[in-house]
């Protein structure tokens, strides 16, 4: 159901920013720089162990060419840090994980006062595993998950212009995977999860040239 409103927002977005692509936008910037940060959880998805919650610190930098006023496609890099309690077949565990994200969304801009402004992103991202720690009672295991996992991530922020060039505000932000991490062969226990959802909230910070 998450996953089913997730795309119609996705569909939606792109289908309104071809429908303005053609607007008129002789003046105003064509590339833009958001670097945000925020703290929220995750919920993990398992396929043959327990699901668990994770803590998510997150950041990003994403750079945003404007094909019209209000509609761009931004790319860029993003990182992960996930961690927090659960239990598997080995028992309890502590599992620290970072990784680091790409992500291509469809974003648009307005501005809603004298220098306020809304902006809405959606897209997709790939990401991988850079570090990764399960710690239990009497050992400690490092890179269990491998490979590279895909998803839908939404942002919705509000933006305050400081000066020409630069804005701060407040980011929420939400992702999910659609597809599955594996256990490496030599992991002490089989499995397949993904991040269900990825809640987090932050601060944003804009540069226009």
């Amino acid at each position: 159901m998450k996953k089913s409103i997730l795309l119609s927002f996705l569909f939606s977005v792109f289908v309104l920013s071809f429908n303005h692509a053609q607007e008129d936008g002789s003046n105003f910037d064509r590339f833009n720089l958001s670097l945000s940060t925020g703290i929220g959880y995750g919920q993990v998805k398992n396929e043959n162990q327990p699901n668990y919650n994770l803590n998510a610190n997150v950041g990003e930098a994403l750079i945003t060419y404007h094909f019209s006023k209000n509609f761009g496609l931004s790319a860029g890099v993003g990182w992960l840090q996930l961690s927090g309690d659960g239990f598997n077949t080995n028992g309890n565990f502590y599992h620290e994980r970072d990784l680091l994200k790409f992500p291509l969304m469809i974003r648009s801009n307005k501005y809603i006062a004298d220098k306020f402004s809304l902006s809405i992103s959606a897209g997709f991202y790939g990401q991988t595993i850079i570090n990764e720690e399960f710690t239990y009672l009497t050992m400690v295991e490092e890179d269990v998950y491998g490979g590279w996992s895909f998803g839908f991530q939404g942002f919705f922020g509000f933006e305050y212009e400081v000066s020409d060039n630069w804005s701060v505000g407040i980011n929420v932000s939400t992702q999910s995977d659609f597809t599955k991490l594996k256990t490496e062969n030599d992991a002490s226990f089989k499995n397949e999860q993904s991040i269900e959802t990825l809640n987090t909230i932050g601060l944003l910070f804009g540069l226009r040239f």
